[in-house]
């Protein structure tokens, strides 16, 4: 049992080996949604894609029978299961080689083979008739694999080495489609946005093993009581701009709306249990140390604050079906990132988890809905709970599960936060202020998702179907209007979703606090009210409306990518240039000046060599008259 970390890093990562020996060179995206056809290389790869995933996934839920939940129960922590394959040296402090499993990466290991598995199986049908599906897997698996790597890592440099794979491999399934400017541009502004962030990220990482003498996490936390307040203030703002590029918190969050462009299935294996789950992973990896270090929580719980309403504003103004749920991963993340500000991280974690779940299977109808439609917007959609039933159903119940209403698993763990949140009002390692902040926004937030998950119910499945505007068909074809549910390969992981984002509340025990849950509840269905209400009033008009003035500055997320462009995308694209024309100016003017001047000096010298034989011979006698003359005046 002490190899099964082991194994569940390698498995994926061999698939992914594997799976990259089946990619062909990339050709054109088809038109049309994924069929019923596919190649055989697409099925083999499916093969080698699913069945490691799968493997991983019993191998993640064996190591979590026994401590997984007792982490969410705050129950004495169980002994960590691993080993240590052999240290590396640095001339300093060394690298550890150890991989193992205790009460936190254990059910964070579960949560990442689960989903990914699901979006393995998923992605069958999605992009069965895709080219490049076994590239599209291979890199699935390895995303996987580095995720695993994360969780499991027993040193904060075996860490990273997954958390920087993960940015690579996100940076490529979002552009998938690189046809597309809009998949390459998001596919970019992703790496580089993350890559900023993890600058301080690995520096922050020095600073703690600096501290300690070692960069095993088990005794960095050990030496966290001797280290100085400062060093742990450094060390852990440092790490939360990582935290901040990975999860997508502010004011590093921009990229992931934009990250919609690359296939549905990777926003969900995305946004829902690796990449974003990473940061919100490592603040409670190494809470120890943030607890140290209050300035960094009241950072955090600001962040936290801002992150939430901001994002759950923005969610109710998008017209893209999966732009809302981005908005509304940032927002979740922000809950999360909230709840550990305030002292908890098994709340925190516990919410990470039916998040997963909630939001994996959201995306997933979303993909589902999108299949049917043929389009993103949901001012094409609407009237589809009778085409598509079974999304319907299940979409339903993550809807129900986001905005927080029981018995569903997010309405238990959302409970939690707000509860941690109540609390440190009263005392804990925030300053008045920012316990204030944090807790108003909170309750704010949770009527403004109860808004903008009853808006996007109501206008995908309710309502008069809305006609789509199909292109002129090719001559001699006609066109081809999918009325059926998915294909079994997309509903079945989405029906198995559904179970978890509707039961895994309870996994974490009944500890609600009725007092806040009746709160929570009643602003949830305020906000879904207030919208019910306007869309009731008017089933064709957006119920955005009812955001007044607001809502231009709530649809482009206040102007943050505006602010960016002018700040640094606009100054650092003039300097380029200024560099471009300073190198063809300067530096090449120099080398085609020397060039010319070597041109202008061979045009005199030749004048001198005409092939006139006097003239040379006259030459000759000038100078030597010229030698006897100096020699006369010299002498």
């Amino acid at each position: 049992m002490t190899v099964f970390p082991l194994l569940a890093v390698i498995l994926p990562f061999v698939a992914a080996f594997a799976g990259l020996l089946l990619s062909r060179r990339p050709h054109r995206r088809p038109e049309r949604p994924p069929g019923s056809g596919g190649s055989a290389a697409n099925t083999r790869a499916a093969w080698i894609a699913v069945v490691p995933t799968a493997v991983a996934a019993v191998l993640a839920l064996w190591l979590a029978w026994a401590p997984g939940f007792a982490f969410l129960e705050d129950a004495a922590p169980g002994p960590a299961v691993g080993r240590t394959y052999g240290t590396i040296g640095t001339g300093a402090v060394p690298i550890s080689l150890t991989l193992q499993a205790d009460d936190l990466s254990a059910i964070l290991g579960v949560l990442v083979t689960l989903v990914a598995l699901a979006v393995q199986v998923y992605s069958v049908g999605y992009l069965h008739d895709d080219p490049r599906y076994p590239s599209y897997s291979a890199f699935i698996s390895l995303f996987t694999s580095a995720m695993l790597l994360v969780v499991y890592a027993g040193d904060l440099l075996v860490l990273y080495v997954g958390w920087e794979v993960m940015g690579l491999c996100s940076y490529l399934l979002i552009g998938h489609w690189w046809e597309d400017k809009s998949n390459s541009r998001a596919a970019i502004k992703a790496f580089l946005v993350t890559r900023l962030g993890d600058v301080g990220f690995l520096f922050g990482i020095f600073v703690l093993g600096g501290a300690a003498g070692s960069f095993r996490i088990s005794e960095v936390l050990a030496k966290v009581p001797e280290m100085s307040t400062g060093t742990l203030v450094t060390a852990t703002m440092l790490l939360l701009a990582g935290v901040a590029g990975k999860s997508a918190q502010v004011p590093l969050h921009t990229w992931l709306p934009d990250a919609m462009a690359g296939p549905t299935p990777i926003s969900a294996l995305i946004h829902a249990a690796t990449m974003v789950a990473a940061g919100i992973f490592i603040v409670a990896r190494l809470f120890p140390a943030f607890q140290g270090a209050r300035p960094t929580l009241d950072v955090l719980a600001v962040m936290a604050a801002l992150g939430m309403l901001g994002a759950a504003l923005a969610a109710l103004a998008q017209d893209d079906l999966k732009r809302v749920l981005a908005y509304s991963t940032i927002s979740q993340l922000s809950y999360m990132a909230g709840g550990l500000a305030a002292g908890s991280d098994s709340a925190a974690i516990f919410h990470l988890l039916t998040h997963g779940a909630f939001k994996a299977l959201l995306f997933l109808c979303a993909g589902a809905v999108i299949h049917h439609v043929g389009s993103n917007l949901m001012s094409q959609m609407g009237g589809l709970r009778r085409a598509l039933p079974v999304t319907f159903v299940t979409m339903t119940i993550g809807f129900a599960a986001l905005a927080g209403l029981p018995p569903a698993s997010g309405f238990f763990s959302k409970d939690e936060l707000l509860l941690t949140m109540d609390r440190a009002l009263s005392g804990g390692g925030l300053t008045d202020a920012a316990a204030l902040l944090l807790y108003g926004c909170a309750l704010a937030t949770v009527a403004v998702t109860g808004a903008y998950a009853t808006r996007a119910w109501l206008r995908t499945f309710f309502g008069e179907a809305r006609v789509v505007a199909l292109p002129e068909p090719e001559p001699g074809t006609a066109h081809v209007i999918d009325i059926r549910e998915a294909p079994r390969t997309m509903l079945v992981p989405i029906v198995l979703l559904s179970v978890p984002a509707a039961l895994l509340g309870f996994a974490g025990g009944l500890h609600v606090e009725l007092g806040v849950a009746a709160i929570s509840v009643v602003l949830a269905l305020l906000g879904a009210g207030v919208v019910y209400a306007f869309w009731r009033s008017d089933p064709l008009a957006d119920p955005a409306r009812l955001l007044g003035p607001l809502r231009v500055p709530c649809e482009r997320a206040f102007y943050v990518d505006g602010v960016y462009a002018a700040l640094f995308v606009r100054p650092v694209l003039a300097l380029a240039r200024l560099v471009v024309r300073t190198d063809d100016v300067v530096v090449d003017g120099a080398v085609r000046g020397s060039g010319r001047s070597a041109q202008g000096l061979s045009g005199l010298l030749r004048l001198a060599q005409n092939g006139n034989v006097q003239l040379y011979v006259s030459g000759v006698l000038v100078g030597v008259l010229l030698i006897v003359v100096g020699a006369v005046v010299l002498t």
